[in-house]
């Protein structure tokens, strides 16, 4: 890699990515709606503008020869086409661009493309997708996912990676959700069923290990990888966990799978009525999420990718706190 493009690179996971290419020494670019001053202090060239317009995402991806798509629309509510034109439209600007420009392609993906609603415990990358979403964004990317695989298909080197449920340090989606809730928060069945995490780090690691291997080894083009921590944990333990971080105390009340998902049903119909409350707290899909095994087999990553997490669960945390606490001097 001698110049990179990262879109959404003053995102989440996009300025993990970014820090890594520099400590390489490689000319970095980012994609993004706004100008990040964390990005200019490390000498990143940032390019302002919208995943929706072609002719920016042209301008953006001159000169690269690699792509880190990171960017993306998430959530769990919303209109279909305000997810649709970033995720899916966005995708196909890129993909277009990667094409015309001789770029390879890495591009983030989600584990939710795949979730049926059911129990998902150790599936590998043979699940098929889905008939029917009960969010935007899963059906979104799943979309966009697909694209990129026709994509390759048609010879456009590109490799598709599932992370799931990123959090740590700089976490400004997972993290602060669970944390503004916090004694809102109701456990949503027995609270046993486990779920794959990982750290911010070991996905950016995942990412920069699927570049390599692209460039080396051109024919995994076309492949999906599911990474994680490769330590599945009830869902629960975590919440409590990243509570436990903020200085917050554990979940203590609970509510059963099939009243959650009533209640689901009910403020979707609500909230879909009255668009100026924003977001219902509770939604079928998140439901789901709460209540089911979504863990996965991360067998090809390894063996292909060579992923393995460098950084525990255990370890995370602490950075973790240390990082919030930080933030509330």
């Amino acid at each position: 890699m001698k110049t990179v493009l990262v879109t959404g690179g003053g995102g989440f996971l996009g300025q993990a990515i970014v820090r890594r290419l520099v400590a390489r020494r490689i000319t970095v670019r980012s994609l993004s709606r706004r100008y990040y001053y964390e990005l200019a202090a490390l000498g990143v060239t940032q390019i302002q503008g919208d995943l929706r317009e072609p002719q920016v995402v042209a301008h953006a991806c001159q000169g690269v020869d690699t792509v880190f798509h990171t960017a993306a629309k998430a959530g769990v509510w919303g209109r279909y086409d305000d997810y649709y034109q970033p995720n899916a439209r966005g995708t196909q600007h890129v993909i277009e661009a990667c094409r015309n420009r001789g770029a390879r392609l890495i591009h983030t993906s989600s584990p939710s493309v795949v979730f049926t609603g059911k129990h998902m415990a150790g599936v590998n990358e043979q699940a098929p997708y889905p008939r029917h979403f009960h969010a935007a964004y899963p059906q979104t990317k799943a979309l966009a996912e697909q694209q990129v695989r026709q994509a390759a298909k048609n010879g456009l080197p590109a490799i598709v990676l599932r992370p799931h449920l990123i959090w740590g340090p700089r976490d400004n989606h997972l993290t602060p959700r669970i944390l503004a809730r916090g004694q809102r928060l109701r456990q949503v069945g027995n609270g046993l069923n486990r779920v794959d995490t990982i750290y911010i780090d070991n996905a950016a690691d995942a990412h920069m290990l699927a570049a390599d291997a692209l460039a080396r080894q051109p024919e995994l083009s076309g492949r999906v990888y599911f990474i994680s921590q490769d330590q599945p944990v009830r869902l629960w333990w975590m919440v409590n966990a990243i509570l436990d971080a903020g200085g917050q105390a554990p979940v203590s009340r609970a509510i059963s799978p099939a009243a959650a998902w009533t209640i689901g049903l009910m403020m979707e119909s609500v909230y879909r009525c009255l668009p100026r409350l924003g977001e219902p707290p509770m939604t079928r899909f998140v439901a789901g999420e709460l209540a089911t095994d979504h863990w996965f087999d991360i067998s090809a990553a390894k063996n292909d990718l060579g992923y393995r997490p460098n950084v525990s669960i255990e370890e995370g945390l602490r950075r973790l706190r240390r990082w919030l606490k930080r933030r509330s001097v």
